[in-house]
């Protein structure tokens, strides 16, 4: 069904713009970066602009730097801890015998 509408779908300013209506273009450069899995990514930056010396990589999103022979080493991610993987970081056997002897002193003095 054409509806003969030629402007159907776009909208108001979607029209070609150039530089006359937007204005100059600053001057740009692009910089190199890679990732500890080899990837390049390069981003654009203004001249002027003063380069991070870190970028995250968008394909991976591990850190990457300008050396292309020694990228940063990925971070290290470590498995989700449960709270008593962490009360046994802290506390060995003995000291887990001790608090238990501790609270059944505690009952058994409040029974009485």
């Amino acid at each position: 069904m054409a509806g003969g509408n030629a402007i159907r779908g776009s909208r108001v300013g979607a029209g070609p713009m150039g530089e006359t209506e937007r204005g100059e273009t600053a001057p740009r450069k692009r910089v190199s970066f890679w990732c500890a899995n080899q990837h390049e990514s390069r981003p654009s930056f203004a001249a002027d602009a003063e380069i991070p010396e870190v970028w995250d990589c968008p394909r991976c999103g591990f850190p990457a730097n300008r050396d292309r022979d020694n990228p940063p080493a990925p971070p290290r991610i470590e498995p989700y801890k449960t709270h008593l993987a962490y009360v046994r970081e802290r506390r060995d056997d003995s000291d887990g015998e001790a608090l238990l002897n501790e609270a059944l002193e505690a009952l058994r003095s409040r029974e009485d």
